[in-house]
């Protein structure tokens, strides 16, 4: 029999080890976010609203997709008071 439909695997190749990488550190550092506004209760309306964002920009940083500035997480650090990733 004739096969005629390739997996997904095959149609985009291995994935390269640099971009699994990069959507690990992304989760990571939306998981690090959430676990903190929870701690402090807030939700994303209330911690967009502290830091004069939108909750739609912080329905993006959630989401595990956002491309973070280093000025973006040293405001999230100074705003918990704790760092958001650590380098060492």
């Amino acid at each position: 029999m004739k096969r005629t439909a390739k997996s997904l695997d095959e149609m985009l190749g291995p994935i390269p080890d640099s971009l699994q990488k990069e959507t690990e550190l992304s989760f990571q550092i939306s998981d690090r976010i959430y676990e903190l506004m929870q701690e402090r209760g807030l939700s994303k309306k209330q911690f967009a609203d502290a830091l004069g964002k939108r909750p739609c920009e912080v329905t993006k940083w959630l989401s595990g997709q956002h491309n973070f500035t280093i000025a973006t997480l040293g405001v999230l650090s100074s705003f918990f008071g704790q760092p958001i990733i650590t380098v060492g």
